[in-house]
């Protein structure tokens, strides 16, 4: 299994952070329908691993469906018992990475310097959350790409926009993890879905 497979249809992560589980199939559903394939729910949601359970039932044979927020060696293998396949984190713990690997799934660990990348790449990795975004802009994403692998993923988390999202491609990002500009704790199936269409339609901008 590689996340390219994912990434190649849609680099973009849908991140559900607070999301429930009686809330996340029609949510699931308006992603789904909008074109993501790659859906991450944070471990610090309400009864998570039912959602990321509910969303592989349903999901899992198209779509990559993984944990956020994830902190604990333990609760990759809770991940991993429920299904998921992703390992997100906003840290770079090596542990956890390692542990990701070792049960066979993918992970994206959180880093905010090159030294943090490197490492993570070293340890296993299938790519870079660069996180918080708001904290590098584009300038700083230009210069990881200068030195990071050509096939090393860069991904920005945190700040992004349909709006902002070229800004960051055309410095060499090559994926985005989407938050609360996707999702917002309490939203309906509706909103998040007209959401998800305006991010697909400004990467397909980008891309054309």
């Amino acid at each position: 299994m590689t996340i390219d497979v994912y990434l190649d249809r849609l680099p973009l992560v849908a991140i559900l952070r607070g999301v429930t589980p009686d809330e996340v199939l029609p949510i699931g559903h308006a992603l789904v329908d909008a074109g993501f394939a790659i859906i991450e729910v944070p471990l610090n949601s309400p009864d998570p691993i039912v959602s990321i359970r509910r969303l592989q039932d349903t999901f899992g044979t198209t779509c990559l469906i993984g944990a956020g927020t994830v902190m604990t060696v333990q609760q990759v293998d809770a991940v991993a018992a429920a299904g998921g396949r992703l390992i997100v984190m906003p840290h770079s713990d090596p542990d956890i990475v390692r542990a990701a690997k070792a049960a066979g799934l993918l992970c994206l660990p959180g880093v905010a310097t090159p030294t943090e990348g490197f490492a993570a790449l070293a340890n296993g990795a299938d790519g870079l959350k660069l996180f918080p975004a708001e904290q590098f802009g584009p300038a700083i994403v230009k210069a990881w790409r200068a030195v990071f692998p050509k096939e090393c993923h860069l991904m920005p988390v945190g700040g992004v926009t349909p709006d902002n999202l070229a800004q960051y491609v055309a410095a060499g990002a090559d994926g985005f993890g989407l938050g609360s500009a996707l999702y917002k704790r309490g939203g309906t199936a509706a909103e998040t879905g007209v959401q998800a269409r305006a991010f697909v339609e400004a990467w397909r901008r980008v891309k054309a």
